[in-house]
């Protein structure tokens, strides 16, 4: 019974192994353009691939290589990833409903893997998912993202510090790149990008708050009203229909 048991995990985790090779395959150039930036913002190479290690999140390291940039404290990095991190209680959430029932440290130490991209292929998986497929997953998907990090950081060591230096601009570019899709989208993610744009302005130039605090108050601030907005309109329109 026990090997049985043992065969079925085993089996599980290559199904997982499998269903993750896209992603990995996803990851690498993503990662690659992370190490690489983290090289020409300053951060070295230990401090670069612990930091894919610890967070594992793209968009959040993006945003906290620019906040480095900035000279933004640790206390407002970590308050602006969580923001935007925040995201992952809900997918964890409704990942828990379909996941088989097991050891409260087994589902802690799978649910760190949990990205946008595990999250869609685990929750299209038909049927339960097991914690072997999750463990197989997430293994894949993670090594990919820090072994990518470390290799773009050692190439963008190799190339010329005045293409170094100016590959900042890449930054900048990467978070248009993420942006631009979701306003397609959704004119919601406009009008909160444009919010949070012209409050981060205000707080700077009046000297109100610090660049950190001032992304992190901007962000909560914009997020709230258009929250706000979003439910007067919809209760207008329920209103209407009375």
């Amino acid at each position: 019974m026990a090997e049985l048991a043992v065969n079925r995990s085993a089996s599980e985790f290559r199904k997982g192994i499998q269903a993750g090779i896209s992603i990995a395959i996803g990851y690498a150039p993503i990662a690659l353009t992370f190490g690489l930036l983290a090289k020409t913002t300053g951060l070295s190479i230990g401090e670069t691939v612990l930091m894919s290690l610890v967070v594992f999140a793209g968009a959040s390291q993006y945003i906290s290589l620019s906040l480095l940039t900035l000279g933004t404290g640790i206390v407002e990095i970590i308050l602006t990833t969580f923001i935007v991190n925040i995201r992952h209680f809900l997918m964890s959430t409704a990942l828990n409903e379909k996941s088989e029932e097991d050891h409260f440290i087994n589902k802690a130490i799978y649910s760190f893997g949990i990205t946008d991209e595990t999250f869609s292929v685990a929750a299209m998986k038909e049927g339960t998912v097991t914690s072997g497929y999750m463990f197989g997953l997430n293994l894949i998907s993670y090594v990919s993202w820090v072994v990518c990090s470390g290799i773009g950081f050692l190439i963008g060591a190799s190339l010329p510090q005045t293409l170094q230096e100016s590959m900042s601009v890449a930054l900048y570019a990467m978070f248009i790149g993420l942006l631009v899709p979701s306003m397609k989208k959704s004119i919601k993610v406009v009008y909160l990008a444009a919010l949070a744009a012209c409050f981060n302005t205000i707080f700077t130039l009046t000297n109100a708050l610090s660049s950190g605090w001032a992304i992190v108050a901007a962000t909560l601030l914009s997020a709230v009203l258009v929250e706000i907005i979003e439910g007067l309109k919809k209760k207008q329109r329920g209103e209407g229909h009375e």
